[in-house]
Formats: C-alpha cells, structure tokens, sequence
C-alpha cells in the first residue's frame, strides 16, 4: 500500500476509534491480499461494523470527519440487499465502505456477501467487540470452483441464444439503443460466464477467473482475448448487426469447447437457428433500406 493510501486509511482508522457507533473496520479487496494484485490504481474496500446503517447511507455528513472528499454514491452489494457507499476523496483515491450492521456482524461473517469475499484475504484493524477475525490471509492459490451443472450450463446457452433473437427483432424495429444494450451488456455477461467456465474447464478449476472479468486478458484463452476486439459495437445499425454476429460466433466457439471437456450437450441446434433467424432478419432489413433509398 502506498502513502498516500497509508494516510487515508490511518485517517479513517482515527475517526472510527472516535465515532462510537462504529464498531470494526477491517479491510478486503485487493490491497488485504498476498498475491500481488494490488497496484497503485487499487481501491480500498473496507468492511465498516455500526450500530445503525442508516445514517451512513443516507447522509454523507460523516465523511467530512475523514477529511475533503469530491464524489460519492451509494450501490447495492452483490447479494442485492447490503449497500456500500464508495468514495473519491480529494487524493484521487477511492474507498468502498461497504456497511456492515453490527447486530449481522455478530451472527457470523460468513452469513454476508462479505464473508466470502473475506476469505480472499482480509486484515481487521479495529474491533471494539471482538466480532471479526484478526486476520484471514489470502490463499496462496484460488479455491477450486465447482463446474456447472448441466442444467446451469444449457440455461446460460438457452438465455444467450434467446437474446440473439431478441436483439435482432430490436434491431428490426430500429430500437438501436436496446439493442446495443442487449448485445454489448446483457449477451456479454453470459459470454463471460462462458469464458469463465472455458478457462477452468481447460486449465483446472483453481485457475482464478476473478470477479467481473477482472484481469481477463491474464487468465483467459489467448485466442478468445484476440476475438474479442470484434465483439463491441458502435452506436450505429449495421456495426450492431456485426457486432451480433460476431459475438454469437465467439460464444458458440467457447461453449463448443466447454461443452467438449464437460462432456455436455452444448444446444447445438438452438445456436444454429438462432443465427440463422438473425441473418435472415439482417438481409431483410437491408433490402427494406435499398429499396427506401433507391
């Protein structure tokens, strides 16, 4: 951890041993761990025990208390109820809160999203009720993940091939932005689901995919990293179409693949008439448009 960072967190720390509805401070995420994942441009994401949440996400009066603070906003963590509230402070530097209510905290950590990021390393430096670990030291290698089952896998296939069809329909009633949005987010999630399980299905399920495509171009198949230049879209019908094309390629290419070392039924047949139906939706719009400007 750099000074800078040092500073901050020594600041944070001296206002929590102050605020007595403050209860722990610990810290996760990258810069807690071991394995070298943390650089300059880390965040710090804190684990901070209260007594009421509330005033926390509510109001951001508390964070003149650390010190000249420039933007903020509050999201929702990844089991959808427990919110964090991330920081920019005037430094650049950028601080999840992620809040924790104490009355949880007492009932186990591993009863929260954050116990399972915890077990990826995590330092408390403050515990005024002895509610939290001292120390839980990052694994030296990542936990094998448990591969999909058959129902998971063909439901990730199934939804992708769905909204091959879906985008294309968009795209014929010239609905661009849902379109895009469609093809560049929604499809590119279950891609990367794809892309996830093709990297541990070939080269061990310990291989650390990390959360959200983080680092990709480290752990993912060097051929796929190359596709994936062609697979974003550009706010404009046809780089659309293209980019649909491109990425239903890509993602039956990955999950042939997948399926292949799984000894999965990879839906074959629905990849093919999905493809097929938007092909024939793109030559339609385009003779529809040579004849509107012939």
């Amino acid at each position: 951890m750099n000074s800078e960072k040092q500073r901050l967190l020594d600041g944070i720390l001296a206002w929590a041993k102050s605020a007595s509805d403050v209860r722990a401070v610990a810290l996760i995420g990258s810069e807690a761990r071991s394995d070298g994942s943390s650089d300059e441009w880390s965040d710090l994401d804190l684990v901070l025990v209260v007594r009421d949440p509330a005033p926390y996400l509510s109001s951001r009066d508390w964070l003149a208390d650390i010190g000249a603070y420039t933007l903020h906003t509050v999201e929702r963590g990844p089991d959808g109820k427990l919110r964090e509230r991330r920081v920019i402070f005037s430094n650049g530097i950028d601080v999840d809160f992620m809040i924790l209510p104490a009355e949880e905290c007492c009932q186990g950590l591993d009863e929260t999203w954050i116990g399972g990021i915890a077990q990826q390393g995590m330092k408390t430096f403050l515990d005024k009720d002895g509610v939290l670990p001292p120390m839980i030291p990052s694994p030296s290698t990542a936990q094998p993940a448990e591969p999909p089952t058959l129902p998971e896998f063909q439901e990730v296939i199934a939804d992708f091939w769905f909204h091959v069809v879906w985008t294309a329909k968009k795209l014929m009633r010239g609905e661009l932005w849902t379109a895009k949005f469609c093809c560049d987010v929604h499809m590119k999630r279950l891609l990367l689901r794809m892309v996830e399980w093709h990297a541990r299905a070939t080269a061990g399920w310990d291989v650390d995919v990390r959360y959200g495509g983080r680092f990709l171009e480290q752990w993912a198949d060097s051929s796929i990293v190359t596709e994936l230049s062609h697979v974003f879209s550009r706010y404009a019908e046809d780089d659309i179409w293209r980019a649909l094309f491109a990425t239903g390629n890509l993602f039956r290419r990955v999950a042939e693949e997948t399926a292949h070392e799984l000894s999965y039924d990879w839906l074959a047949e629905q990849g093919q008439e999905a493809m097929e139906w938007a092909g024939k939706c793109q030559s339609q719009r385009a003779s529809v448009s040579t004849r509107a400007g012939g």
